[in-house]
C-alpha cells in the first residue's frame, strides 16, 4: 500500500491505542496474547472508510502496510468483501509477479472505538497521482508511460480474464509504484531503524513537539508566499527547476480493492471516480471488464500528457454528467445513436435523435490533434499513441479492446523494439571501433 496520504480529513485513531514520537507511532497491533506482531510505525493515509499504517511485522522482520477498517457494521462487511477479493488474487499469485498487491495476513483487532478488522498488505510506493505531481503535471517520457502501461494491462488482464473481478475504480492514485520517488521515504532503502518499543518519559512529549513543528512550518510557508509575491512584483517569480526522472522504478501494482465486484455480481450503478467514469456508467446502461479498459485509457493519456483527459463541470443548464458527454464527443466524435439512446438515464442527457439536450455546440478536436497542438507531441508520436488508445474509448462497450490484446499492441512493444536494435547498434559499433584499434596497433608495429 501507498506511502502518500489518501484524500479526505484525519480523524481521530481508530482501532489502534497510539501515542507520537516526532511524528511516529509505535502501535503494537494483532494477538493480544502475544504482544502483537505488528507494530504501526506511522500513518501512511486515511479515508472514508479505514486508515493505513507504516507497520512492522516483528515475525518476519518487514515492513509492511497495514489497514485497519472503522469498527461500524458497514465498514466491517466492505472489508470482508475486500479480504475475499484480496485472497483469490493471492491465492492466483504464488509468485506475486501479477502487477497487483499482495495480502499477507488479516485478524480482527479490538481497540478502544470496537472491533475492526485488519489487513496486511505488502508495502508499496508512492501513487501514480503523486508521480504526475513530482512531474510538475508536464508528462512523462513515452518510454516510461509503455513501462507503466504494461504493468497495468498485466494487472487488468489477471483480474479480468483469471478472476472474473472488475476493479472499477482504477486511476492514478490507486496504482502503487514498486518503491517510494524518494528513497529517504522508504524505510528500507533509507536504512531507518523500526520503533519497536514504547519511549521512556511523558507521552505527550511527541505530540507537544509535532504541533511545534507544524507551526514553524506554517511560518515558513507564509515567509516563503511574501518572498514569492516579491518576485512577482519584481517581473515574475523564478521557473522551478527540471526534476529528474533518472533511477525512479515505474514498475507499479493495482491497488485498492475496497470497491471491486465480481463480474457476474454487480454491486452499484454508479461505480468509478467522476474523471475515469466510462459513458455506459452515466448512461446507466450495463458495465462489465471494459470500464477498467477505460479508465486505464484516461489515466494512459494523463501519464503522458500531465493533464486528465476528461475534467467536467456543471454549467448554466447543465450538469457535470452532460458536460462529461460532451467532452467525450469533443474528443472521440458523436456517440452512436444506439448507444446514446439505449440506458436508463439517456432521456436526462439525449433527445431522440441522439443529440444532447442542453450543449449544443460541439467543438471537435481529435485526439491525435490535440496530441500535437496542445501537447507538443510529434506528429509521429502523437498518430502511434492515438492508435493505440482510441479503440480502447470506444463508445461501444463490445469493441475496446482487452487488458490481453492490448498488451499486444504494437505500440506497447516499441521500446523493445528500440532497446533491441540500440544494443545491436551499439555492439556493431564495438565491433568496428575494435576493428579500427587493431589496424591501427598493426600499423604503428
Amino acid at each position: 500500500m501507498s506511502c502518500s496520504s489518501s484524500s479526505g480529513s484525519e480523524e481521530d485513531d481508530e482501532g489502534v491505542d497510539s501515542y507520537r514520537k516526532g511524528g511516529y507511532h509505535a502501535v503494537r497491533v494483532g494477538d493480544p496474547f502475544a504482544g502483537g506482531r505488528y507494530v504501526a510505525q506511522k500513518k501512511l493515509g486515511w479515508g472514508q472508510f479505514s486508515t493505513v499504517w507504516l507497520a512492522y511485522d516483528t515475525q518476519t522482520s518487514k515492513y509492511v502496510a497495514l489497514k485497519i477498517q472503522k469498527s461500524a457494521a458497514l465498514f466491517a462487511q466492505a472489508a470482508l468483501h475486500e479480504i475475499e477479493v484480496l485472497s483469490a488474487i493471492a491465492d492466483g499469485d504464488p509468485s506475486n509477479s501479477r502487477c497487483v498487491v499482495q495480502l499477507m495476513d488479516h485478524f480482527k483487532h479490538v481497540g478502544p472505538n470496537g472491533q475492526h478488522l485488519c489487513m496486511v498488505l505488502e508495502f508499496l510506493g508512492d501513487s501514480l497521482l503523486r508521480l504526475i505531481k513530482y512531474n510538475r503535471y508536464k508528462g512523462l517520457e513515452l518510454n516510461k508511460v509503455r513501462e507503466i502501461c504494461r504493468c497495468i494491462l498485466v494487472g487488468l488482464d489477471y483480474l479480468h480474464r483469471e478472476l472474473g473481478i472488475i476493479h472499477t475504480d482504477l486511476k492514478p492514485e490507486n496504482i502503487l509504484l514498486a518503491n517510494t520517488i524518494d528513497p529517504a521515504k522508504d524505510p528500507i532503502r533509507s536504512g531507518a531503524s523500526p520503533i519497536l518499543e514504547r519511549p521512556e518519559g511523558n507521552p505527550y512529549t511527541g505530540v507537544t513537539m509535532s504541533l511545534i513543528e507544524k507551526k514553524l512550518k506554517r511560518r515558513a510557508r507564509r515567509a516563503a508566499a511574501k518572498i514569492s509575491g516579491r518576485r512577482s512584483s519584481m517581473g515574475g517569480a523564478a521557473p522551478k527547476p527540471e526534476r529528474s526522472m533518472e533511477g525512479i522504478d515505474v514498475q507499479c501494482k493495482i491497488v485498492d480493492f475496497g470497491n471491486t465486484c465480481w463480474a457476474d455480481k454487480p454491486v452499484a450503478e454508479e461505480i468509478q471516480t467522476r474523471q475515469y467514469r466510462a459513458p455506459e456508467v452515466i448512461l446507466q446502461s450495463g458495465y462489465s471488464f471494459s470500464v477498467d479498459m477505460w479508465s486505464f485509457a484516461c489515466t494512459a493519456f494523463e501519464l503522458a500528457t500531465g493533464d486528465m483527459m476528461f475534467a467536467p463541470k456543471g454549467g448554466q443548464g447543465f450538469g457535470e454528467d452532460e458536460d462529461h458527454l460532451a467532452l467525450m464527443m469533443e474528443l472521440l466524435g458523436k456517440i452512436p445513436r444506439k448507444i446514446a439512446t439505449g440506458g436508463a438515464r439517456s432521456k436526462d442527457f439525449f433527445d431522440k435523435y441522439g443529440d444532447l439536450k442542453r450543449i449544443r455546440r460541439l467543438k471537435f478536436w481529435p485526439l491525435d490533434q490535440l496530441l500535437m497542438d496542445k501537447y507538443k507531441f510529434s506528429e509521429t508520436d502523437a498518430r502511434e499513441f492515438a492508435e493505440f488508445l482510441t479503440p480502447i474509448l470506444d463508445f461501444a462497450p463490445e469493441k475496446r479492446p482487452t487488458a490481453q490484446q492490448c498488451l499486444q499492441h504494437p505500440w506497447l512493444t516499441m521500446r523493445k523494439q528500440s532497446a533491441h536494435n540500440e544494443t545491436s547498434n551499439d555492439s556493431n559499433v564495438r565491433t568496428v571501433e575494435a576493428r579500427v584499434r587493431s589496424l591501427q596497433i598493426k600499423v604503428g608495429k
